[in-house]
């Protein structure tokens, strides 16, 4: 029986790929190396592969103008403590920081003003505020307190986010307020998201409050004083590298631009196979019906992955030295396997793999695409920080092509102490999703081998970003200002949060757990942003660990 995990501890990672691991983890995003990490922790051995050249998924970087900067997610939700404890557990607690307190502001047709203070996903809590009272006026003031006076009466479960504002608050609210914050955080329509998913607990405390403001009142009372969400010094991209370190560190191979061309339960109850169950000496080289061996054929992934890894920008720090021809043609054994990909990825590999666990007939929502345009000028003007942090844009804003813009250097502190005196970073967004109608499991994963994605990031030029950006902070912007420009398109980047979206995954999920040896992890599955994605990938891996340990230790043959 070949030896698994000879690479321990503190010792240099082994170039030759072994036969057999405990648990191969397709898909090198934060998912796949938070589950990886979290295995070989707990004494599994493990191989993780990764179509793309580098790791991190939608936690990317670049560098524009001599600056590293996050070329996908810049931040994170401070919910339960999850991202900050996994930074800290990773050496880069001393790193975490907060954004200005200055805050975003959003811009309408009509006007533009400070983002109000006591809100929730852009819901006010106090309707007859200044603050909101700038941005809808006396009048849709005075309808969105009308909330505060209607009886609640509900003939139906609450699901519809834009539905509920609407009746609740009135229109403006949802167009003013609402969806620039939706769009610019889930890339979605507030009419198709599920309000459980994207605000959980906001109609349990409607029903308490007796209100839709009061609600949000009471959530934001259970929410820590301060932002919402935090980034690392240097950029969150700090912490892929970080996991990466720390995964072949435990012993974790890891194979970038290397795909599961195919994956099997391969082996029956009663088989014989040196690869039972790897690493266990008194496996007796017999499987049983709860311990089945999977069979992962790999194959290079170099050409495909380099084209669409195209505009993200430079991709220097690349994660693993080896090529795929290290791997390609072979075929790993393993005891387990955890699917970590994203949701096109995901599908297809669970209909080739366990049909039956795809929900039947179920219509899945279309994946957004965004763009990020990311734009370095030199502009004194920009100094006075116009439109604090940053700008969301409601939809039919005239002369913007833009959903949101972030003025990074006026967010992060740490960035702006980096560049020379009057040089900005100012990150805009493309890509609004409104889909609701989907497609079944078996359509979606037809486009995925087709190469054909039903979700295309748009095409952004410096032109359209710099008259977009000079817009929105009401600072003209010259193009002899520009200093660095970059674009960064995301295809597919998010499973839309709509309604049904989490009843479908609950399905799969229970279908999947009666899978032996099979796990899905990822955003697809866990939800919007990285505190719900490492907290699914950790329990996940934690829950596939725990189930390994027990097959081991019961009695064999």
């Amino acid at each position: 029986m070949p030896e698994l995990a000879d690479a321990g501890p503190g010792e240099p990672e082994s170039s030759a790929l072994p036969d057999a691991v405990d648990v191969v983890v397709i898909g090198g995003g934060v998912a796949g190396l938070v589950a990886a990490r979290q295995l070989a922790h707990l004494g599994q051995s493990v191989l993780l592969v990764e179509e793309r050249p580098v790791l991190g998924g939608f936690v990317a970087r670049h560098e524009v103008a001599g600056v590293a900067l996050d070329a996908g997610a810049e931040s994170f939700a401070i919910r339960k403590g999850t991202v900050a404890g996994l930074a800290t557990d990773l050496g880069l607690g001393d790193d975490i920081v907060t954004p200005d307190a200055a805050g975003a502001w959003v811009t309408w047709n009509g006007g533009t003003a400070p983002l109000p203070a006591a809100g929730v996903l852009g819901i006010p809590g106090s309707p007859l505020a200044d603050d909101v009272r700038r941005i809808l006026g006396w009048g849709g003031s005075l309808r969105a307190y009308l909330d505060r006076l209607m009886p609640l009466v509900r003939v139906r479960t609450e699901t519809d986010l834009g539905d509920i504002v609407r009746r609740r608050m009135g229109q403006r609210v949802l167009d003013r307020l609402v969806t620039p914050v939706v769009a610019g955080v889930h890339s979605a329509d507030p009419g198709v998201v599920d309000v459980h998913t994207v605000a959980p607990g906001l109609t349990q405390a409607m029903t308490t409050q007796g209100s839709l403001s009061g609600a949000v009142m009471a959530l934001r009372e259970q929410a820590p004083a301060g932002s919402l969400v935090q980034g690392i010094a240097g950029g969150v991209y700090r912490l892929v590298e970080a996991l990466e370190a720390d995964c072949r560190y435990y012993g974790v191979q890891i194979r970038t631009r290397t795909r599961a061309a195919t994956v099997a339960r391969a082996v029956e109850a009663g088989s014989v196979t040196d690869a039972a169950a790897p690493g266990d000496p008194d496996a007796g080289g017999t499987t049983s019906a709860a311990d089945p061996v999977w069979r992962i054929e790999l194959e290079s992934a170099v050409g495909e992955s380099e084209s669409e890894s195209e505009g993200e920008g430079e991709s220097e720090g690349e994660t693993a030295p080896q090529t795929a021809d290290d791997a390609s043609g072979r075929t790993i054994t393993a005891r387990a396997v955890l699917l970590a990909t994203g949701f096109r990825g995901g599908l297809r590999l669970l209909g080739e793999i366990a049909p039956e666990v795809l929900p039947p007939a179920a219509s899945w929502p279309e994946p957004a695409s965004v763009t990020l345009a990311t734009i370095v000028v030199d502009e004194p003007r920009l100094d006075a920080h116009p439109r604090g942090t940053g700008v969301l844009v409601g939809e039919g804003t005239p002369g913007v092509a833009a959903k949101a813009l972030t003025h990074s250097s006026a967010k992060w502190r740490w960035l702006a102490d980096s560049l020379p005196a009057h040089r900005h970073v100012l990150r805009l967004s493309y890509g609004r999703g409104h889909a609701v109608a989907g497609a079944s499991g078996a359509e979606i994963a037809g486009a995925e081998a087709s190469g054909t994605p039903a979700s295309v990031a748009p095409e952004v030029t410096l032109a359209t970003a710099l008259h977009d950006a000079g817009t929105l902070l009401g600072v003209p912007l010259a193009p002899g200002s520009v200093a660095g420009f970059a674009v960064t398109p995301w295809n597919d980047s998010l499973a839309f949060a709509t309604v049904g979206h989490k009843a479908r995954v609950r399905l799969l999920l229970a279908g999947v757990e009666a899978v032996p040896g099979l796990e899905v992890a990822g955003a697809w599955v866990a939800g919007t942003g990285l505190a719900a994605t490492v907290e699914q990938a950790r329990v996940t891996a934690s829950g596939l660990a725990a189930h390994l340990r027990g097959e081991r230790r019961a009695p064999q043959g």
